[in-house]
């Protein structure tokens, strides 16, 4: 499997460090935004081309590419990969309009290459045991309360480095939950609303923000994000159900008495990343729908989309 990673930040060194523990899966090719940058990541991991040009990239003997890009880009990019004939799996938010998510579903349906949304609480194995519990019928979700905190008043990445783009609490972080939500419940969002705080005066994004959210069956969903916290950081959810409560922080899972459960034997590794891309190769070697592909993930992008027009309808 030969994988061109385009971007060669935080996310993209995590997908290759995931990459670099599946047999069979190599990454032949980066592509980035700046020349020496691009060729100092290639460098460093001993990946022989490097090029600035998508189309250059997309030129060599390449199966699939990774998209961990700036958002903005994510799906002009992942459609002249489909249009190429190249498989994509495009790192959350795959775009940060519907409009958008919407292109790169109809360019998958057109192309009948896989299209996949780097979902990946789907895979972290906390998560995919309370998903395990609820299909064989064990569990039914009442209530998720979601908690997604950074302390992040410039413009950084996950590495702490400068970004040149602006990240966004609702069509990025909000996205994990959102997916996050209906896939454990089964079900659409039917109501939800959305309140934000005041913008950054440079970044002009909303640092503070609060989300509710309902599936027909009456189970509801509480996120709180924030860019303003100075304290733990990470998302930590809490998972309350007919039979028992459950708390996820990152890969470690505790039930309500703060019991850990052990989950090393859920899957294959304890990385959600490199469970992710597993899934994402395996489905091409096996011409099959992977789970978190772009149709299974256009729901989310509904829901942030109504979120969206909610808070639009305050600021009126």
């Amino acid at each position: 499997m030969k994988v061109l990673m385009i971007g060669h930040g935080a996310f993209a060194q995590k997908h290759m460090d995931g990459i670099d523990k599946i047999d069979g899966a190599e990454v032949v090719s980066i592509m980035g935004r700046r020349e020496d940058a691009t060729k100092a990541a290639a460098e460093k991991r001993g990946i022989k081309h490097w090029s600035t040009s998508l189309d250059e990239c997309l030129a060599q003997d390449v199966d699939c590419a990774i998209i961990t890009s700036a958002t903005q880009v994510h799906a002009e990019q992942a459609i002249k990969c489909l249009e190429a004939g190249v498989h994509v799996e495009v790192e959350i938010p795959m775009a940060d309009t519907l409009t958008d998510a919407r292109a790169i579903d109809a360019a998958q349906k057109k192309s009948g290459k896989i299209a996949m949304a780097g979902h990946t609480r789907r895979f972290n194995p906390s998560h995919q045991w309370v998903h395990n519990k609820i299909t064989a019928g064990d569990l039914n979700i009442l209530q998720m309360d979601v908690q997604t905190y950074f302390f992040r008043r410039t413009n950084m990445n996950a590495a702490g480095e400068p970004r040149s783009w602006v990240d966004h609490l609702l069509w990025h972080h909000a996205c994990h939950t959102v997916d996050l939500f209906q896939y454990q419940t089964g079900e659409t969002v039917s109501e939800c609303f959305a309140l934000e705080g005041p913008h950054h005066p440079e970044l002009g994004i909303a640092m503070d923000m609060s989300i509710g959210m309902k599936v027909p069956s009456g189970a509801i969903c509480t996120l709180s994000l924030s860019f303003n916290n100075d304290g733990p950081l990470g998302t930590f959810f809490r998972y309350i159900g007919d039979n028992g409560t459950y708390l996820a922080r990152y890969d470690d899972l505790f039930d309500g008495k703060e019991n850990q459960i052990d989950v090393s034997n859920v899957d294959v590794s304890m990385n959600g990343i490199e469970l992710q891309d597993r899934e994402f190769f395996a489905a091409i070697e096996e011409g099959r729908e992977p789970n978190a592909s772009v149709a299974q993930c256009l729901p989310a992008m509904e829901t942030l989309d109504r979120l969206e027009k909610c808070l639009q309808g305050q600021k009126k």
